[in-house]
């Protein structure tokens, strides 16, 4: 997607690709933080003024916003490519549990995950943007306690172990795998899969 920005030494509008500004300034907030990435920073990264980030964007609320959608919109795809071809609820969560260790591995388990990062700090930094970071926890609890649930009416797990308490265990353990990235790359892939799949039988 194309922005146009008016430029005033030019008298013209001056284009840029709009999802690689965001792809940009993605890298600095999960490196970062939303706090500690000045807007200054962001626009060096992305290629733009300052000026021109609020004229895009409106402020630096709206900037992350954007970045955060499309971060959801990125993780989700991938996600959904690799649970593509899975036949049951415990095939689906295990690649789930997969792609999560392979996220916290090397360079990208450094920058961390936007969701688990932004947690705490937009409470105290940027509480209007609470209601966004919420609504993708939500939506995580959501779909694990349907993988869980499919499980459960296909036979590949026990249908005698408590659904919820089951979501917030592996929701607890997917967020944990993410911020331990931040530091050290996971144990080894099989073994930490078939630890936590016992959590289900």
């Amino acid at each position: 997607m194309t922005q146009h920005l008016h430029s005033a030494e030019r008298g013209r509008p001056r284009e840029f690709d709009m999802d690689s500004a965001l792809d940009k300034a993605m890298v600095l907030f999960r490196e970062k933080g939303f706090q500690a990435a000045a807007i200054s920073e962001l626009g060096q990264v992305m290629g733009l003024t300052v000026g021109s980030i609020y004229k895009a964007f409106g402020d630096k609320n709206r900037l992350f916003a954007a970045v955060f959608a499309r971060y959801l919109a990125q993780r989700h795809a991938a996600l959904k490519d690799r649970i593509a071809g899975k036949t049951n609820g415990l095939e689906k969560i295990a690649a789930l549990i997969d792609f999560y260790l392979d996220s916290a591995q090397e360079v990208e388990g450094r920058r961390g995950c936007l969701v688990v990062g932004s947690t705490v700090q937009l409470q105290i930094f940027a509480p209007m943007l609470v209601a966004q970071v919420e609504q993708a926890v939500s939506s995580q609890q959501g779909y694990l306690a349907a993988l869980i649930a499919e499980g459960q009416a296909d036979g590949s797990i026990s249908s005698e172990i408590d659904g919820e308490t089951a979501t917030s265990l592996l929701q607890s353990l997917l967020y944990g795998l993410r911020v331990a990235g931040k530091v050290a790359n996971p144990g080894d892939h099989q073994r930490t899969i078939a630890m936590a799949l016992k959590i289900l039988q």
